[in-house]
């Protein structure tokens, strides 16, 4: 039985809050993978800002070798609105003597109430929440709480700051950085 970690979000872009949420929780579970799974439609956010395409080669760069960390595209391959209860179905379905940890953000943890079919949820997964800077993580379900290095980046803050031409440096792994700027995303313009 292997114990994987999952992450799960748009990656509009990905950035180094996810990178160590995600390094955190596989070393302190002692976990044997974590898979990033990018959402098609999240159903508390609006749509992604650039297509599954770029944020899946976005992604494959800032994770880049490190072999313990992959992507399971089975969000973006079901199309439509991204409910955890259907994708972590699918997956024990797939993968029944697996053991699954749900990594997400404080801010997500004082969403759970809302979350589609949490009560069944927590039922077939454990959640793992990641401590933030000014969220609390009270919550009545049963919740892992990590704590990991000071990280307050988000990927709103990420496209707000390349939208104003302001520097990214260091918030998001140099790659993607690179690659946004070569397909002209998020306001990027290209250098030819």
């Amino acid at each position: 039985m292997k114990k994987i970690g999952l992450l799960g979000g748009t990656f509009d872009p990905p950035h180094i809050g996810h990178l160590t949420m995600a390094e955190e929780a596989y070393e302190r579970l002692k976990l044997d993978e974590v898979w990033f799974i990018p959402s098609a439609e999240p159903p508390h956010k609006d749509k992604a800002r650039v297509s599954a395409t770029d944020r899946l080669m976005m992604l494959k760069i800032a994770i880049g070798s490190v072999d313990y960390f992959k992507i399971n595209p089975i969000e973006l391959t079901r199309k439509g609105k991204s409910y955890t209860y259907d994708t972590i179905q699918a997956l024990k379905e797939s993968n029944p003597d697996d053991e699954f940890y749900f990594i997400i953000g404080a801010d997500m943890v004082e969403y759970l109430p809302h979350w589609f079919k949490i009560d069944q949820l927590v039922e077939l997964v454990q959640f793992v929440g990641v401590k933030r800077p000014d969220y609390q993580l009270d919550t009545p379900y049963p919740v892992i709480l990590l704590d990991t290095p000071g990280l307050d980046i988000s990927s709103t803050m990420i496209r707000e700051r390349l939208e104003m031409n302001r520097s990214v440096r260091y918030l998001i792994p140099d790659q993607v950085l690179s690659l946004i700027k070569e397909k002209g995303l998020y306001g990027q313009r290209t250098s030819t």
